[in-house]
């Protein structure tokens, strides 16, 4: 196990000791772990995003949640299979017939009434609800879009996350949220402005594609952005460790983790944590100012 890996895993027993099952934590964080050691391209996403899953709601039927996803693998077979123009490479056909499987079938849609309810970025608790985030339900398009053999892939859309599917000639961009419509140039530059004001235009880097990783990242921030405006710091700790095991490269999220040590007055995870930041990013302004913090940590320990 890697030094960074041990200080996550001791300080996740310490707290999940006294209040949660272990077993099922150390199954799913070791998970999380070797999930943490695989090339981006192998990561299976949904599979991952239930282990997740697994230790944000420990008590929840992860297996039921797992039997869905095949489920929800086999129908999109039977989808690819049952289109030829689809599995051709006609993209809307796929978008059409993808949104037949996650939204149809199985009934799954955007939770526009209780959006901040931290069940919606819980992929046990989505496949329960038949409700969800943006980007949780954009994982089950993907884990769908994998079985069928169709390219796709997350976009970084600034405030909603959305999907492309890939082709031949282009992509095609779905807003699954909405139950899988398809979003040309004018759709794009309305849900901009709505989100950004009116002032927004489309810019270059809108469609950025996600690598498999960092749309897990972005359904867990979710997460820690709710547990810290509910001031449940220790939850958001948690469950930044918990990323930093799927992306032990991530900088930002040790400098997060840092931070939240040092407001819990864990001095010495939060030296730990900004060290690794440091290895990771040495020079520029933002490590100017953690390598500033940490001599003035240092000193309180003295």
């Amino acid at each position: 196990m890697s030094t960074a890996a041990s200080r996550l895993e001791e300080a996740a027993l310490r707290r999940d000791t006294a209040s949660m099952p272990p077993p099922i934590l150390g199954e799913a964080r070791a998970a999380l772990d070797a999930a943490g050691r695989l090339p981006d391209t192998e990561l299976d996403i949904a599979s991952v995003a239930l282990q997740l899953a697994r230790v944000d709601a420990p008590d929840a039927d992860w297996r039921a949640a797992a039997a869905r996803l095949t489920d929800i693998a086999r129908a999109a077979v039977l989808a690819a299979t049952a289109d030829p123009d689809a599995d051709a490479g006609d993209l809307e056909r796929r978008r059409i017939a993808l949104a037949g499987v996650v939204h149809g079938s199985f009934g799954l849609t955007g939770d526009s009434e209780t959006y901040d309810d931290l069940a919606n970025a819980n992929l046990i608790r989505v496949l329960e609800r038949g409700r969800g985030l943006p980007v949780a339900l954009g994982i089950l398009w993907l884990h769908a879009a994998e079985a069928a053999g169709w390219a796709a892939h997350g976009v970084d859309f600034p405030g909603h996350f959305l999907i492309a599917l890939e082709g031949q000639r282009g992509q095609l961009v779905v807003d699954v949220f909405a139950g899988g419509p398809a979003l040309e140039a004018p759709a794009l530059r309305a849900l901009l402005k709505r989100i950004e004001g009116e002032a927004a235009e489309l810019r270059p880097g809108l469609l950025r594609p996600m690598s498999r990783r960092d749309v897990l990242l972005r359904l867990q921030n979710n997460i820690k952005l709710r547990r810290l405006r509910a001031g449940a710091l220790d939850g958001a700790l948690a469950c930044t460790e918990d990323m930093l095991r799927l992306a032990p490269d991530a900088a930002p999220q040790w400098r997060e983790a840092g931070l939240m040590n040092q407001r819990l007055d864990r001095i010495g995870a939060a030296l730990e944590c900004f060290e690794r930041f440091l290895e990771l990013v040495p020079e520029g302004e933002a490590a100017s100012r953690i390598r500033a913090l940490t001599v003035e940590l240092r000193q309180r320990l003295n």
